[in-house]
């Protein structure tokens, strides 16, 4: 079996990438780099990048912080689904092994780094899945069949399986719906710049700050007379900087490289701080980034953006493909899979309560839903929804008397009358 899914892959060796389709393995690597002769990008390598780090595990913890719920459809009302297999997958365990924060948080890793992430889906005899593990992309192969339906090969150490696409959960960034854009193949620019400051950075304070350079003389030196000198005066450039060199005879030394300063090694590390936060959609202040914003000036609209147009976006990809590829058709006609968003605002507890306080003031949500929320008990009479009594229908506009001193089952008789 696994010779015939080799043989597989080295028959659609020849596959579509970027932005095209077609059949075959799909390749979401650029076509033409911007820019040549760069060394390829590993998962590995990216991640000691302390900003991509940074930016992933910004992503990746924030949605993966979620709670995952499960709801049940009846006559247009929702109610949580506690009872069902599917709330048990997604809320409590996706596996035996892992919680639903490190299975959210390993599938956001390789969706950013890779532009897709996957998952087995493990199912019972009715179809239902019962358990969902990740597979790491650059363990996975997307083959697209002359039938046009997707086979996803994974390796795992000498072997390859096969796995039809309703047994794969799938979430794909920029693409063309088939084929997710390699988004390190496409930073492979910006990465290497950034590597080659961290390079020049650890060089430099190896070296303790010097620069290579030339001594000069006056007279030729033979062979071993070069060796000898070059050993005698190597620290000059490289080294501790703990030594006192005297120079004689009319030597001088020069130097022959640039400088950080002249290389503007600190502005061009800064530079590529803010370049990759923007490959991320990730506000450089929340990867602690000081050339920017500092917490407690603007931050708040900052966060409010970056759960807007970055995370909350991400969270229904996650929720449209857990639909289409999780659920059942049985079970997407009663049950319904969301991310509880308003969670984010768990932080900060001045908003948490004018949240609850306009809802209940307005009819929206009872005092015992807002307490549930809290994990508070339910108290007597807290079911019932209430409102402001002075807010009064247009209609009803010049009917009502106003009683300033009365209460508010006075100006209720008003309304009556």
């Amino acid at each position: 079996m696994a010779n015939f899914f080799t043989s597989l892959l080295s028959y659609f060796r020849l596959g579509t990438g970027g932005l095209t389709t077609g059949r075959g393995l799909q390749i979401g690597a650029p076509s033409s780099p911007i820019a040549p002769n760069l060394i390829p990008v590993t998962s590995d390598r990216a991640l000691q990048l302390d900003t991509i780090w940074a930016c992933i595990d910004r992503r990746a913890t924030t949605i993966a912080s979620l709670p995952f719920f499960v709801y049940s459809a009846n006559g247009g009302t929702k109610s949580l689904a506690r009872t069902t297999r599917l709330y048990q997958l997604l809320h409590d365990s996706p596996n035996s092994r892992m919680t639903p924060f490190e299975f959210w948080r390993a599938m956001i890793l390789w969706h950013d780094l890779r532009g897709v992430s996957y998952a087995r889906i493990d199912r019972d005899a009715k179809g239902e899945a019962v358990a969902l593990w990740p597979m790491p992309s650059d363990q996975v192969q997307a083959h697209v069949q002359p039938d046009g339906a997707i086979v996803y090969a994974y390796r795992v150490d000498e072997n390859v399986a096969a796995f039809a696409e309703q047994n794969v959960l799938v979430l794909k960034n920029l693409g063309n719906g088939t084929t997710a854009l390699d988004k390190l193949e496409f930073m492979r620019a910006s990465i290497a710049e950034a590597a080659y400051g961290q390079q020049a950075a650890v060089t430099t304070f190896a070296n303790g700050g010097k620069s290579t350079g030339i001594l000069m003389l006056d007279q030729v030196l033979t062979d071993e007379q070069r060796v000898r000198l070059k050993q005698n005066f190597a620290d000059l450039a490289e080294g501790s900087t703990a030594k006192l060199k005297v120079l004689e005879a009319g030597m001088k030394y020069e130097s022959i490289s640039i400088t950080p300063e002249q290389q503007q090694l600190l502005e061009s590390r800064k530079h590529s701080v803010e370049q990759i936060c923007r490959w991320y959609d990730v506000p450089p202040v929340l990867v602690h980034h000081s050339n920017v914003t500092a917490w407690g000036s603007g931050i708040e609209q900052i966060i409010d953006g970056f759960y807007k147009f970055s995370i909350r976006p991400m969270l229904v990809n996650i929720e449209q493909a857990v639909r289409k590829r999780v659920l059942t058709p049985t079970q997407r006609a009663t049950l319904h899979a969301e991310w509880h968003f308003d969670a984010l605002l768990r932080g900060s507890l001045p908003q948490r309560m004018d949240g609850y306080a306009k809802a209940v003031q307005n009819g929206l949500r009872t005092r015992n839903e807002c307490r549930q929320l809290e994990n508070d008990p339910p108290l007597p009479g807290g079911d019932e929804l209430t409102a402001q009594s002075n807010l009064v229908p247009l209609t009803l506009l010049g009917k009502v008397k106003l009683n300033t001193g009365g209460s508010d089952a006075t100006s209720q008789n008003n309304l009556a009358q």
